[in-house]
């Protein structure tokens, strides 16, 4: 009896809806070779309908292949947590063997303003291109950015600017943000998307879905929930991100409380989450930081000053008003203190303003927006992080890495990256009277600082780059094996 012939893949059967067939995104299969004219019609039809059904020896190990495949996809859906571990230098092997195929991967960011979620997003993009991914990075990139973009495209990366794309919320534009991103997704072909911070995260992500790239990975370089914004709009976030996590392979934090975080806000599955720390590069760091007495002489510092310095944007979740605040209770300790921040924002006016309210003005430098804080950090005895909210404090360990004593608020990450073995001090968030008393303990004992600055410097190796890129290239492999794309 002749078999009945299945209806074509996709196509519409009785009572069943039509399905749209996945977009799958790989290279085109060669043209089969055409049938020559000794073949009779009759004959090909014969041949094919025996390869169909797996007639003769052939057919039985093709068809053994098959279930074997098939099953092998069956225990990748669990998720790459269940399959055997992969090294990162297997992955790398893999990756650059002759014929391998490579896999596209576009990075996704708000934008490439100076700070640790742009300098984390760049290193991750030359890591995977060095273990062989074609590695793109797609910004919402404006002039006040040139310097960054120029910096970043120096080291190899390849930018991609998004039009419209930026922190602000405004529907009209990020409407054209989401079309212009998924249309460079789409022309770029991208087999993995991984998108940083909130807004390019929740975009990102969204144009992934509409052109279906395979995998998808988002990395909040932590989180919105406090800190930033009052609650009925940061409300209105979580509920996007619980959304948002739908769309994602893996969500990357920078700690393992920031992942704890998300899932009490009710965001993703706590096996949709890695911890990948913003990793540091601590050998090149000391290796271009300037002697001690260097760096004051070059910073106009006194070498007998006791200095603080806080890193980061000028921005009020940064809490360096309470560093500020603090300062006229460390000087009556200690008459030789002086601050100096790192950094620039729109906070700037007023704390130059708080400054000289609280008559503290000639004893707070602003030392406005760096590309490489190292001397500054060279040439302090203390680092302080006051913040309000922080996903992990890259800059934090870059001072640790140098051998600096950290004190840190206990919010977001700092904890973690500070340890309870004595590599810092913790204080309570928004209390400048705590973080007072801290930094003027630190000041009265030399000793008790190069304790911690020791400890510090063996915790930091924990955050180092070489840690993080190759936690980063594990997890690709994982996924890209799992989705059949290598």
């Amino acid at each position: 009896m002749a078999r009945a012939r299945r209806p074509a893949r996709g196509a519409r059967g009785p009572g069943r809806p039509a399905r749209h067939a996945p977009v799958r995104l790989q290279r085109p299969r060669p043209a089969a070779p055409r049938r020559g004219p000794g073949l009779p019609r009759a004959r090909g039809a014969q041949l094919r309908a025996r390869r169909r059904s797996g007639a003769g020896v052939a057919g039985a190990r093709g068809t053994a292949r098959l279930a074997r495949r098939r099953a092998g996809a069956r225990r990748s859906r669990g998720g790459p947590r269940h399959g055997r571990p992969v090294a990162a230098g297997a992955v790398d092997r893999a990756l650059r063997a002759p014929g391998a195929r490579v896999i596209r991967v576009v990075h996704v960011i708000t934008r490439l303003t100076l700070g640790g979620s742009s300098e984390n997003t760049v290193g991750q993009v030359l890591a995977l291109r060095e273990a062989g991914y074609d590695c793109a990075l797609a910004a919402g990139l404006e002039e006040s950015e040139a310097a960054t973009a120029a910096d970043a495209r120096r080291r190899g990366v390849r930018l991609l600017p998004v039009a419209g794309l930026g922190r602000e919320v405004a529907a009209r534009r990020d409407l054209a943000a989401l079309v212009a991103l998924a249309r460079l997704l789409r022309r770029e072909r991208a087999q993995v998307v991984h998108t940083h911070t909130s807004k390019a995260g929740f975009i990102g992500r969204l144009a992934a879905r509409l052109v279906r790239v395979p995998v998808v990975i988002h990395q909040p370089h932590g989180h919105i929930f406090y800190g930033y914004y009052g609650p009925r709009r940061s409300a209105l976030y979580v509920r996007l991100e619980r959304r948002a996590a739908r769309w994602c392979d893996r969500i990357v934090t920078l700690t393992e409380r920031g992942a704890e975080e998300h899932l009490a806000q009710g965001i993703g599955r706590r096996e949709q989450f890695e911890t990948i720390p913003s990793g540091v590069p601590t050998d090149a760091l000391r290796a271009r930081a300037p002697a001690r007495a260097a760096a004051r002489a070059l910073a106009g510092m006194p070498p007998d000053a006791y200095v603080v310095v806080g890193v980061g944007r000028l921005v009020v979740v940064k809490g360096f008003d309470l560093l500020v605040a603090a300062l006229p209770r460390v000087l009556a300790e200690l008459p030789r203190a002086h601050v100096v921040l790192v950094g620039d924002g729109p906070e700037h006016a007023a704390l130059a303003a708080q400054a000289a309210a609280l008559g503290v003005a000639d004893r707070v430098r602003f030392a406005g927006a760096t590309a490489d804080v190292v001397a500054w950090l060279a040439a302090a005895d203390v680092c302080a992080a006051p913040s309000r909210n922080e996903g992990m404090g890259r800059a934090l360990v870059e001072a640790m890495a140098l051998g600096l004593p950290v004190v840190g608020a206990a919010v977001g990450g700092i904890p973690a990256v500070l340890g309870d073995d004595g590599a810092g001090l913790c204080v309570a968030p928004d209390d400048a009277g705590a973080l007072a008393d801290a930094l003027a303990a630190l000041g009265r004992d030399a000793a008790l600082r190069a304790k911690i600055g020791e400890a510090a410097r063996a915790r930091a190796e924990q955050f180092s780059s070489a840690v993080a890129n190759r936690r980063l290239v594990t997890l690709y492999g994982e996924l890209v094996r799992a989705r059949g794309l290598a």
